[in-house]
């Protein structure tokens, strides 16, 4: 079972990476994009966004998700319950994977040609990602309750 676990868990620390990589990424290409504004063809920027949403963003999550899911069963099936930090790992997450989902809304509304947000609304939400990862990793590693 310890050598499942530790599979399982070097499959979910490559998914987080994955899954991360395009949390960090989409929003740079919106901040470029949205810089477009009527200067010229974004049709390179509508098939990165694309792809990079469905093919790597979407399933890394899933993987994330799921990985995630069995590793804490696995953790805390003995019925001590989740502590603090976990709560808050989780909370954290629930807040990337909010954070996904409206990366997703923004996708649309390019490819929709209706983006109503500039280059410094995207800037601003490129940090994000940032804030949520350090407050996963410091409650995974550090569990400061």
């Amino acid at each position: 079972m310890a050598s499942a676990y530790l599979w399982l868990k070097a499959a979910h620390v490559i998914a987080v990476v994955a899954w991360m990589a395009g949390m960090f990424y989409l929003p740079r290409l919106f901040v470029y994009h949205a810089g477009l504004a009527g200067k010229g063809d974004a049709a390179l920027f509508k098939t990165m966004e694309s792809r990079l949403y469905t093919i790597i963003m979407w399933p890394a999550m899933v993987a994330t998700w799921l990985s995630g899911a069995v590793l804490a069963w696995m953790i805390f099936r003995g019925g001590s319950g989740m502590a603090l930090w976990a709560w808050a790992k989780l909370g954290a997450v629930l807040a990337l994977t909010a954070l996904h989902l409206r990366l997703g809304w923004h996708l649309r509304a390019f490819q929709k040609d209706i983006n109503q947000h500039g280059s410094r609304y995207f800037r601003l939400l490129n940090e994000v990602p940032t804030i949520l990862l350090v407050v996963i990793v410091i409650m995974v590693i550090v569990k400061p309750f």
